[in-house]
């Protein structure tokens, strides 16, 4: 069984392994924000009492974030193990996280750290840009329209970028997101769960260096 975190900042590429690795090891992909969109759908118990902080636009507390990957980690689904997607973001929920992976029996294994350079960061993220139209997103670097200045999905001819895509504001993004990541990384290293992986390679090889670790 595979029980897996993985860490990295905006635009480290955590999207695009998380995709490989569901694919190859048949993990439950868990994502927070799918978790709150569909425990308040439902109306759980736990459900509601978030809806009743995002309603007044508080931030959600610790606990009751905790209640919820409790409730999702129980599932039925969770055969071949799991990915944390947005969960823990601070070492008091690393602690929570600890807790409620003991009592359902279901440990951490593996903890991954994605480490790109903030330059390349800030490359990936401000070269993204968007259909007008559509919402169809492309990238300079990896992702061009198929025909210059033409959507590929709509044939759309107006795009943008977004506000927080901008070099400036995903910098402070970066920082922001960096102050979070640095105490948690310490927490799993010390727990002798992390593994650093250079995310500045191709897909292919960041792949096969976290499917190193993973077939371990």
């Amino acid at each position: 069984m595979i029980n897996l975190i993985l860490l990295g900042l905006p635009g480290a590429g955590k999207g695009t392994v998380s995709e490989q690795i569901v694919d190859k090891y048949h993990l439950t992909h868990i994502s927070t924000g799918d978790m709150f969109r569909e425990a308040m759908a439902n109306e759980t118990k736990v459900g509601l009492e978030a809806k009743s902080y995002i309603d007044k636009g508080d931030l959600v507390p610790d606990e009751v974030t905790a209640k919820l990957v409790e409730e999702r980690l129980a599932q039925p689904d969770i055969k071949e193990g799991y990915i944390l997607d947005g969960f823990p973001r601070t070492t008091v929920q690393a602690e929570l996280l600890e807790g409620i992976t003991k009592r359902l029996n279901k440990s951490l294994t593996s903890v991954i750290s994605l480490e790109v350079k903030e330059q390349t960061l800030i490359d990936r993220l401000s070269a993204r840009f968007m259909c007008k139209s559509c919402g169809a997103t492309y990238n300079k670097i990896t992702k061009m329209p198929k025909e210059k200045g033409i959507c590929d999905r709509c044939g759309g001819h107006d795009f943008y970028q977004r506000e927080d895509d901008k070099p400036e504001v995903v910098k402070n993004r970066l920082e922001v997101n960096e102050k979070m990541n640095a105490p948690l990384k310490d927490f799993y290293q010390n727990k002798g769960l992390l593994t650093v992986i250079d995310g500045e390679q191709t897909p292919e090889k960041v792949f096969e260096s976290v499917d190193a670790v993973l077939s371990k």
